[in-house]
């Protein structure tokens, strides 16, 4: 299903805490880092913060420019993002701060923590997830229900480690200030794993004063059907390579990419590439690979169209290509309509042999595009 685009963002010591265990809140951002995340804020659709947060900091969590503010009227939205809280418990301060200012407010529970904050007579949306709580469910309720496209979370580090140790997250903004805080009974931003995000791409650093922005994005696919924050990174890479494909009336034009289980990527091809009029995207993808690469195994291949089940231009079709290739997980946005094979089910074909397909629908649209021609 759907998710926002998740943003985390933080601000930490350089050796990694939060805070400190004084009875003030650490300053660790510049005046620059908080005109930065105001208009963060200015651009999302939803904030998030945990209930820990709540208690600990009370924050207000506005947009405090008044500039942005109607930016956000004049594009149509709410002069502020919407709130959102996240507590299995329901344990929340009736009078804090994020019930009485800004915009509406939501507030994601268990059963028994909607029946306590029912009964503390909380001003905010309350929407019990069951008798645990489940960050895909919240995220897709978030998307389908509250129209969120873009969330921003902004701590703590408890929710922090949980989305990443998801996969949910699709950026890591985070700030290192330049002071040591050494105390060990001070939070940290991050808690113990596993992680289930590999390694990040670092995608920009800049000063902002005293302090260091670096933004970051997940590289590693997901490990089963779930979608993870970077299988849609890379399908999205792949929707941009079917671009570069020469223009073909009797052929989609097609990208792909291998994708190891690390996020290292491993290949990437697209239709009719190089001095072949009829070659495929994972076709042309895999042939850039040592068959006994021991990644195979592991590794993830993202089409922006459904491989094919039957061709008639080669022996093989590229769901069995990537079933030889020992690949068992395949991402992709687009089911092969019939304009030129009837009853194509390459998706079938793969899961029928044991490999995971997971489907992204909100890419259609993107793997369409260099198709239009084709479709009427």
């Amino acid at each position: 299903m759907p998710h926002p685009y998740v943003l985390l963002s933080a601000a930490v010591s350089l050796d990694g805490f939060l805070d400190d265990t004084g009875p003030e809140r650490l300053l660790l951002s510049s005046p620059a880092d908080f005109d930065r995340v105001d208009e963060v804020r200015a651009s999302v659709d939803a904030i998030l913060v945990g209930a820990g947060t709540i208690r600990a900091d009370n924050p207000r969590l506005l947009v405090n420019s008044a500039e942005r503010r109607a930016a956000r009227v004049a594009a149509g939205k709410p002069a502020y993002p919407l709130k959102v809280t996240v507590s299995a418990s329901g344990d929340l301060d009736p009078d804090a701060n994020f019930w009485h200012t800004g915009g509406e407010k939501i507030v994601y529970t268990t059963d028994k923590g909607a029946e306590r904050l029912a009964a503390a007579g909380v001003a905010a949306d309350v929407v019990p997830l069951g008798p645990e709580l489940d960050w895909h469910a919240l995220l897709e309720h978030l998307h389908d229900v509250r129209g969120v496209r873009r969330l921003m979370v902004e701590g703590g580090g408890t929710i922090h480690t949980q989305l990443l140790r998801e996969a949910l997250a699709d950026e890591l903004q985070l700030v290192l200030a330049p002071l040591f805080v050494g105390e060990t009974t001070a939070p940290r931003l991050f808690g113990p794993g596993p992680y289930q995000g590999g390694r990040l791409r670092l995608v920009e650093t800049r000063p902002l004063g005293d302090v260091v922005l670096m933004r970051y994005e997940p590289t590693a696919p997901g490990a089963g059907s779930g979608p993870s924050a970077a299988d849609r990174h890379w399908l999205a890479l792949a929707c941009e390579l079917a671009a570069l494909c020469p223009p073909s009336e009797t052929a989609f034009s097609v990208g792909a990419v291998v994708v190891a289980a690390d996020g290292t990527e491993l290949a990437r091809g697209h239709s009719r590439e190089g001095d072949d009029p009829v070659v495929h995207a994972e076709e042309a993808a895999l042939a850039k690979l040592d068959p006994a690469d021991p990644r195979l195994a592991g590794a993830t291949v993202y089409s922006s169209l459904e491989p094919c089940a039957r061709r008639a231009s080669r022996p093989a079709p590229c769901a069995r290509l990537i079933l030889d290739a020992g690949v068992r997980r395949v991402v992709t946005a687009w089911r092969e309509p019939d304009t030129f094979v009837a009853g194509a089910d390459g998706n079938g074909l793969l899961e029928a042999e044991g490999a995971v397909v997971v489907v992204l629908p909100e890419y259609e649209e993107r793997a369409k595009a260099p198709n239009r021609h084709l479709l009427g």
